[in-house]
Parts: structure tokens; sequence; C-alpha cells
């Protein structure tokens, strides 16, 4: 029995998180269970009245053949087989159409909840992690809680309360049939569920560890064909991923295997207690308890049982990557949320930057420090321009600003506060940071700027395309954007890739001023432009700069705005 436990204790931990953020929608997910559980119902009502109506409109003709006396109302459970046949259809419609959509609703929350948990991550904790290993968990993992409500919880539960709802009928007709059906059904269904679970427990989990891999490995291999042809290990490569090809394949075989004999189980036994109950019935007719329509219409609502348990014993050994995709994305969240302090800046004003001799060196990048001894101090609203070649360190330095990596030696202080005590929402919050890379969404220009727009400022929609105009024109962009077909509804492709790389770059610029944050980090602002358009973009941001505390970075200092002073590193 200790397996059994320590699994229930593991899934409960694994799957609590996931269902609190559920439960916030449990009246979608009543009424979805309600739908499918008046779904079975009408399946059943259809298979036992049709039963009944067609032995009692046989043993009519047979006694009126016979030259006997004999009525039957036809119209009554005529109208009865036909209100259970549209209810069946018309619940069976409604459960599919709302029940998807409340677990779409529900993988949106979970997703929004994921993808704040990934937010808070230091660039270390990123770093774990390859980009592959990061997609599968906000794709695979994610796409494995949707069995959750649909499949582990409503289902199981209309099933078990399908078995009482046919074993009550039974009882009124006779109790013994209704205790023999609970006694034969009632151990089936903690089979399908709980033994099932157990038997698909370590196949079911290997799959989702064997299927990052092999994404991985397929993505590497994919991405870095050239290399590995080169140095003479392509054929290796090549090996590995097979192997991890045939690894999943095989526990998808003894998955499929396993809930194969769940269904025979299932189908076996339904039918063997309908079988049951039928010799039970014909007995209980023998004796004269129960009319000849009834005993036989009591075996076809245990035959309709199959249908709300079927599909259990495919659901429910799949449990294990249920639960291990919950476990993953539990550790990435409670890992978020060590990593949040409670700091809050004590000053609303442009702060104050301070480097003291920082150290730092990136996880699996060798003992060779990116930054070694950097001390640096900025003044409030103070303009500072950090410039060097490629691999000089500019980029980590804005990395430890913004506090996606703590130095290995020395402290960052903001305001005179250490990074390391900060809320991560309460740094930035006040801060805007252009990377070197431009990310645009594939959605409308305004959708893009929108996302630069502080989430605490409580504007009307007229301030907000106003704010979006302002920071076109700012970035040069405002008249080619009142020139776009469909201004700024217009899309701006996959990646941008509608606009040009100057147009993207400028886009990205354009969401960091509408920020409106007092500390600025822009790595290359204006790269990618031309002299005229560059010029124009400079002048404009070096107006907007005023009174906030900047730091830039580029090659050469010709390539930046105004600055107050340059470093070289």
């Amino acid at each position: 029995m200790k397996e059994p436990t320590s699994m229930q204790g593991s899934t409960r931990k694994a799957l609590g998180p996931w269902l609190r953020l559920m439960g916030e929608r449990r009246a979608r997910l009543l009424f979805g269970a309600l739908l499918m559980l008046a779904t079975l119902l009408f399946a059943i009502g259809l298979l036992t009245l049709s039963g009944w109506f067609i032995t009692a409109t046989a043993l009519t003709g047979m006694t009126l053949a016979a030259g006997g006396a004999a009525t039957l109302d036809v119209f009554t459970p005529g109208s009865g087989i036909r209100f259970f046949a549209v209810g069946r259809t018309a619940a069976r419609y409604a459960e599919r159409l709302y029940n998807h959509d409340t677990v779409l609703r529900l993988l949106a929350d979970i997703r929004g909840r994921t993808f704040a948990s990934l937010s808070r991550l230091s660039g270390r904790e990123l770093a774990r992690y390859r980009a592959g290993e990061w997609l599968n968990r906000l794709t695979a993992d994610i796409d494995a809680l949707d069995n959750l409500y649909l499949r582990l919880l409503a289902p199981p539960l209309v099933g078990l309360l399908a078995i009482l709802v046919v074993g009550g009928i039974l009882a009124l007709a006779m109790p013994a049939l209704g205790g023999v059906l609970l006694a034969i059904m009632l151990p089936l269904w903690v089979i399908v569920t709980l033994g099932m679970a157990v038997a698909g427990l370590g196949p079911s989990a290997r799959r989702v560890e064997t299927l990052e891999r092999l994404r991985v490995r397929a993505l590497e291999h994919l991405q870095g064909l050239a290399e590995l042809r080169t140095f003479g290990v392509l054929g290796a490569h090549r090996e590995r991923v097979e192997r991890e090809q045939r690894a999943l394949l095989d526990d998808q075989r003894r998955l499929g295997r396993r809930a194969a004999l769940g269904n025979a189980l299932v189908t076996l036994t339904v039918q063997g207690a309908a079988v049951a109950i039928l010799c039970l019935a014909l007995l209980a007719f023998a004796a004269g308890k129960l009319s000849a329509p009834v005993a036989s219409m009591l075996p076809l609502a245990v035959l309709a049982l199959n249908e709300g348990l079927a599909m259990l014993p495919g659901a429910f050994v799949q449990l294990g990557a249920t639960r291990t995709a919950a476990a993953r994305l539990n550790a990435e969240a409670a890992t978020s949320l060590r990593d949040d302090a409670e700091g809050a800046l004590t000053s609303a004003e442009a702060p104050s930057i301070t480097f003291e001799a920082v150290t730092l060196r990136y996880p699996g990048m060798g003992t060779t420090p990116a930054l070694e001894d950097v001390n640096l101090h900025v003044e409030a609203g103070e303009r500072v321009a950090v410039l060097g070649p490629s691999g000089s360190g500019k980029s980590s330095l804005a990395q430890l600003v913004v506090h996606a990596f703590d130095p290995d030696a020395g402290s960052v202080q903001l305001a005179g506060q250490d990074l390391r005590s900060l809320a991560p929402q309460a740094l930035r919050s006040r801060l805007a940071y252009l990377t070197q890379h431009t990310e645009l969404f594939h959605a409308s220009l305004a959708d893009n700027l929108r996302l630069g727009l502080p989430v605490e400022h409580d504007l009307d929609e007229a301030a907000v395309e106003r704010a979006l105009w302002q920071a076109l024109w700012i970035v040069d962009l405002e008249g080619w954007a009142r020139e776009l077909p469909h201004g700024l509804d217009t899309w701006v492709g996959e990646a941008g890739r509608q606009l040009s790389g100057g147009q993207a770059r400028r886009v990205a610029l354009a969401r960091v001023i509408l920020r409106d944050a007092p500390l600025v980090l822009l790595d290359e602002p204006l790269a990618g432009l031309d002299a005229t358009t560059a010029t124009t973009v400079a002048e404009r941001l070096d107006t907007w700069l005023d009174g906030r505390t900047a730091l830039m970075f580029a090659h050469r200092r010709d390539a930046l705005p105004h600055c107050d002073r340059a470093l070289v590193l």
C-alpha cells in the first residue's frame, strides 16, 4: 500500500497549485461536469427506455398473435425515446463546446501564471536550461495540463455518479440487483483510475523527459548540421537522436498496451455485469417479481455505463506525464519566488548607479570573468556612454543593472540600495531597457508598442493613442505609420518581418520611450539607421532623456545621443 499512498501524496503536491488555479473558475468547471453527466444520463435513459419499449412491443405483438387481448401505449415511451435522443445530442454538443472553451481559458490562465513565474527568474536561473528546454516547458508541459480537467477530474467523477445512478435504478426494481452492480462496478472504477495511474506512472513520466531531450537534440542536429559534419560527428549525433526516438516509442507502446488492457477490462466487466444482471432479472421474472420488459431493460442500463468508463484507462495511464509536467513548472515557480526580494526604492526620482568592485562570471563559460573588479558611479540624472568592442563587457554591465545576474563579487547599487534587496517589480517599474536584439510579436503596431506602457498607468484610449504617436515621432516613424494601410492597426508580421531592420529597431526604441522610466539603458539605440535619421532620432532622444539617468552602450560615441561623459572598456 506504500506505493499508491506515496503516489497520491506526490500527485497532490504537484497538482495542488494548478487545482487551486482552476478553482478560480469553479462555477464553469461545475457546469461543464453537469453537462457531461447530463449527456451520460440521457444515453442511459435512451438505451434503457428503448430496450423496455422494444421488449414490451414484442410481447404485446406475441399476445395479439396468439389471440389474446393486450394494449400498449406507444406514444408515451415513444415521446420519451425522442426526448432522450434529442437531449443526448444537444447535451453532447453543448458539453463539447462549453468544456473546450473552459479548457482554453484554463490554459490561458496557466500560461499567464507560467510566464509571470519565468519573468521573475534571474539570468543565472534562465541559463540553467537551453532555449529548447524552456520552449518545451512553455508548450509541451503546459499542454500536458489540459488533461487535468477534461480527462482526469470531471470524467471519473461523472462515471462514478453514473454507476451510483444506475445502481439506484436497479435497486428500485430489486434491491439485490443494485448491490450486485455496485459490488462489480465500484472496484472496476478504482482499477481504471488509481490502478491505471500506477501502471502508467513510470512510462508516462519518462515520456515527458525523453520528449524534451528528443526535441532539444533534433534542434541541435538541424541548427548545428554544418558544425557536426565539419567535425565528423554527424553520424554519432544522429544515433543519439535515434536512440531517444526509440526510447520514446517504446514508452508510447507500453502506455498503449496498458491503456488497451484497461479498455478491454472495462468492456468485459461491463458486459459481464450486464449478463449477471440479466440472469438475476430473469430469475426474478420467473419468480414473478419483475415483468419481462423491466427484466430486459435493466441489463441495457448497465451496458450504457460503458460510455462513461471507456475513456478512463487512456486518461489515467497518462497521469504520470501530467504530474511530471506540473512538478517541473512548480519548480520554476518556486525558484522565481525564492528570487523575490521585498525591498522598494525609497525615491521616485532618477536614481544613481554604483558598481563596487564588481566581478561577473557567466555559468558554464569557464573561469575567465566577463567583468573583473569594475568600479563605476553614475550620478542621478547623468548620461554615461560605455564604449568598447564586442565582448568587452558592455552588455554584461547592463545585465547587472537590470538584475538579470548577481555579481560573483562586489555589489551593484541603485540609489544607494543593493539590487539584491529590491523586489523585481520595484526595479522593473523604474527601468527601461533597449536590448541588442529587437523582439517584435506577430501583432499590430499598436499592440507591440503598448507592451511598453507601464501597467500601473490607467490611461484612457485617447491618452494611450496620443502617447503612441508621440513615441513614434521621437523615433521618426510618425509619418511612416500614418501612411500605413491601417495605421497603428497594421500588423508587423512574425518577428516584425514586415518592417525593415531600422524600422523594427525604432519600434523597439519607441516601446522603451513609452515606459517613461527614470532609469534608461540603451544598447546600440541608433543601430541600422542612416546618418540623417540617426541625427534626427538622437536630437529628439536628447530632449526626452533630460532628467533621467542613462547608460548607453555602443562601439563608437558618434552612434549615441549626447552624453555627459564616456567610458571605454
